[in-house]
């Protein structure tokens, strides 16, 4: 017998190790960045991460109680995300957590989108000068009916549906 043939049947290789932790790394980093600029204003498929928000692209509504009619996939309906005054009028805040972005465009008049840019599926992150920024590329995006005011995004963000009653704002 030999000792030259003795290997260990123990664990895989270590080369194969570090070409699944890269695989894994990539996959994260496509998911994370890959975005949509087809026609289609729904959420891409199920199972990848990044990329959520309502779905469908609505028409502007008026009511200073609803932001829309976008809104399906939002998964805390009805929860409650801020009091009227923590909005600013001229401004937003963006709710990170439930991936939406809030804004006053006028006194009284609140409106939602996705926080989730159109163009690689990063999340929004301030409002300012009237705008929504991206971070990543820097798109910009109107407070008032989310359409795109600068980048490399082509699409709105879509609309989604809010409630107001009284001082509290909620997902519809």
């Amino acid at each position: 017998m030999t000792s030259a043939s003795i290997k260990s049947a123990s664990g895989p290789a270590r080369r194969a190790v570090v070409a699944a932790a890269g695989a894994a790394g990539l996959s994260v980093a496509l998911t994370a960045c890959g975005g949509s600029d087809d026609d289609s204003s729904s959420t891409s498929s199920s199972g990848t991460s990044g990329s959520t928000g309502s779905t469908g692209s609505t028409g502007s509504s008026e009511a200073a109680s609803t932001g829309g009619t976008g809104g399906g996939d939002n998964a805390g309906a009805g929860a409650a995300l801020a009091k009227t005054a923590d909005i600013p009028e001229g401004g937003g805040k963006v709710f990170g957590s439930e991936k939406v972005v809030v804004t006053q465009p006028t006194a009284g008049t609140y409106k939602a989108f996705s926080a989730v840019c159109t163009h690689a599926g990063c999340a929004v992150k301030s409002i300012s000068d009237g705008v929504i920024n991206c971070p990543c590329h820097n798109s910009n995006f109107s407070i008032t009916d989310g359409s795109v005011k600068s980048g490399p995004a082509q699409k709105p963000l879509p609309e989604v549906k809010i409630s107001v009653s009284g001082d509290s704002i909620s997902l519809a």
